[in-house]
Order: structure tokens, then sequence, then C-alpha cells
């Protein structure tokens, strides 16, 4: 008598095609998701910034030149600059360590000059990104 309870090769193979089928639609969405996490993060520092710069200048008539002055600190693997900061405006532009110096994102306020790069905020107060 011979035992048909196992599974054969052609089954086998058919299964780890699909398998392969699956993760091949499922990793590319999955590195989107990622890198929609990664410009959140930058938003929200930016935006942390912009708040934390006009508590400075409600008290000071002047805006933070760097951020040992405000006490910010920025996420892990953010990197955030303040290119200028003077009495009338402020501008910075941030990256993320996972995406590159070329995507990210910036925000000016005021007559400050718009950070041209990584990207270039359309509005005062308005964060802008690459992405």
């Amino acid at each position: 008598m011979r035992d048909d309870r196992g599974f054969t090769l052609i089954e086998l193979l058919i299964v780890i095609v699909l398998v392969g089928i699956l993760a091949a639609i499922a990793i590319p969405r999955f590195s989107a998701s990622q890198e929609q996490a990664y410009f959140a993060a930058i938003r929200s520092d930016l935006q942390s910034l912009a708040s934390e710069q006009e508590v400075y200048y409600a008290a000071n008539y002047t805006y933070a030149t760097d951020m040992e002055t405000l006490g910010f600190v920025s996420s892990e693997s953010v990197t955030v600059e303040i290119g200028e900061a003077t009495v009338s405006g402020w501008s910075a532009s941030a990256t993320h360590a996972a995406l590159g110096v070329r995507e990210g994102c910036a925000i000016y306020y005021g007559a400050a000059t718009a950070p041209a790069a990584p990207a270039v905020a359309s509005a005062p107060g308005e964060v802008a990104c690459t992405n």
C-alpha cells in the first residue's frame, strides 16, 4: 500500500512562487510607508522648531541663531540647521539620515530668505518637502 499524505514537488514550487509574488508586491509598499514616516519626523521637528522660535522671540524680540539657545533637540537621525535668524525672520532646513542630503524639508518665517535646499518653502511658516 502507498502513503499519499505528503505534498508533491510541483505543489511546493507553486506555493514558493506565490509567496515570492506576494513579497514582490509588499516590499515596495513597505518602503514607501517608511519614507513617509521619515518625512513626518522631519516635518514634526521643523514645526517644533517654529514653536520654540516664537516663544524665544516673545521673550527676546529676536530669533535664535542656534538650537542650543532654544534648547531644541531633534528626533533621532534628523538633522536640523537654522540657515538665517534675524530680528525680522528665520529659516531652517532638515534632512533624515535614511533619506540622504537631497531629500528633506524646509521652513521660513518673516523676512528671512527661503532656504534653497533641500526643499524650497513656498509660503512663510509652511513646511515644504521634496516628496
